[in-house]
């Protein structure tokens, strides 16, 4: 999958070598609360990481192509997009709801966070360094089209780009428009062209 680079002359990560940070600090404190109380065990933490770690964009693309090739199955997935995901045997647990906002020849959706680093891991794994970046975060908001420029994204003038607020509560995920000369391919080859970027809204496939 193309990444940009994550885009590190442009948008650096807000964060350094130091000591840990008071959200670190809080984590751990948390962590060893629930083992103590009997909540969890240090056991089915490391489980629930484990699983987070095997998810990434791939499970994005799969879904994505999926809604590419099978009309009912999109219709679904733009409807009721947590149930979508169940057909499809993909749990997203239950802390936030998530939507999907579909691009198309008049209108560009882009995700963002502007409070911290809300985002479908459960569908795309781990976001980049770059969205969770200040300068990405603000600037999105204030200059939307600048920004896709920089990520390569040059679009027409009558082209609406729509800039979506990711919460706690609230996850979004972008169905990018299917290039016209892939109506024909399986859904396997078009995963391939199906970026995690291009599920953030800051490329598109071609």
């Amino acid at each position: 999958m193309h990444d940009h680079h994550d885009h590190d002359l442009t948008f650096q990560a807000d964060h350094d070598t130091g000591p840990a940070s008071p959200y670190e600090v809080l984590e751990h404190a948390i962590r060893e609360l629930l083992v103590e109380k009997g909540v969890l065990t240090n056991a089915e933490i490391s489980e629930h990481i484990d699983k987070m770690a095997t998810r990434n964009e791939t499970l994005g693309a799969k879904v994505t192509a999926r809604a590419w090739t099978d009309p009912e199955f999109k219709q679904r997935y733009l409807n009721d997009t947590r149930a979508a995901l169940a057909s499809m045997d993909i749990d997203i647990g239950d802390m936030a709801e998530y939507r999907v906002v579909e691009n198309t020849p008049r209108i560009h959706n882009v995700i963002i966070c502007t409070l911290c680093s809300c985002y479908p891991k459960l569908l795309l794994g781990y976001p980049p360094s770059w969205y969770k970046s200040v300068t990405y975060r603000s600037r999105t908001v204030r200059e939307p089209r600048a920004v896709l420029q920089e990520f390569g994204v040059e679009l027409p003038d009558g082209v609406e780009v729509r800039v979506h607020d990711s919460t706690a509560d609230l996850r979004y995920i972008v169905l990018p428009m299917q290039p016209e000369e892939t109506t024909d391919w399986p859904a396997e080859k078009l995963m391939a062209k199906i970026s995690r970027d291009s599920l953030i809204g800051t490329s598109i496939p071609t």
